[in-house]
Order: C-alpha cells, then structure tokens, then sequence
C-alpha cells in the first residue's frame, strides 16, 4: 500500500509499467469536471472509473481484495477514510472471489484507516485487504484498475 499526494506521483512510475500512463491520465484533466465513467486507457490492462457514491459508515463499508488488479484510489471532492489489514490476515469470508468482477468480500475489521485528502492517492496491491467509501454525503473518486 502506498500513500501520497499526487504531487509526488512521478515517484512511483518505476514501481509498475502502467503507473506512468495512469497519472499522466490523471494530471492531465480536471478531476471534479471529469465526465462519470469508464476510461479505457489499454484495454483490460488499465481503465479509470470515474464514480460518485454514497459515503458509508466504517460498519458499512466492506472489506475487500483483488487478485489481479492495483487499484490506484483518489477522492476528488472530499477526504475519504480507507481502512487497509494484509490480506494474508483475512478469515471471515462474506462473499467468495469472483473472477469476472475481481474482488472478494469479507467481515474481517481494518488494522489501520487512513484519511485520503481530496488530490491524494492510495495504491493497494493484490496482498492489500481496503475498505473503500468511508465518508458522509455524495462521494466522487476515481478508481484507477491496472492488471498484475
């Protein structure tokens, strides 16, 4: 897991070969007028999802993982609170992996949370369980997926 400002974006390229497009993607467009929806930037091999949801308590929001893909989490509009625990610590499964939409749901509780300021960044790795979505009112963010 990585957390940053996108500032210092330009840090991480080296980390994955996609990380450059994304955030080039990212800086080059303003991000609170940035039209809803899905941007296909390589295909299957990195796409931004542009999305406003309903914040949700920390009881609300689910814990979850992927297996093959780095999701790069940026709220626009307001902080958002992310819970993160390792993945290998996992043992309540709530709803099994699905391969079609990557993810997995589960019941276990975040060893940490984090406040993601509007314009900073999470990275979270296949071996990151995160708890997206903890905020009051609307929330806007963007969702970067890139495959492993």
């Amino acid at each position: 897991m990585i957390l940053d400002s996108l500032e210092n974006a330009g840090l991480y390229e080296s980390v994955q070969p996609h990380f450059k497009q994304a955030f080039e993607f990212i800086k080059s467009y303003d991000l609170e007028t940035l039209s809803l929806g899905k941007y296909e930037l390589d295909g299957k091999n990195l796409f931004v999802n542009v999305v406003e949801v309903a914040g949700k308590t920390a009881d609300e929001a689910k814990m979850e993982t992927h297996q093959n893909y780095i999701d790069i989490q940026i709220p626009v509009n307001k902080t958002e609170i992310m819970g993160w625990i390792s993945a290998g610590k996992l043992t309540e499964t709530v709803q099994e992996y699905n391969p079609e939409k990557d993810i997995a749901f589960f019941a276990d509780k975040a060893t940490n949370f984090l406040n993601v300021q509007p314009k900073e960044f999470v990275i979270f790795f296949p071996t990151d369980a995160h708890q997206p979505g903890i905020a009051e009112g609307l929330l806007r963010k963007i969702i970067v997926k890139i495959l492993v």
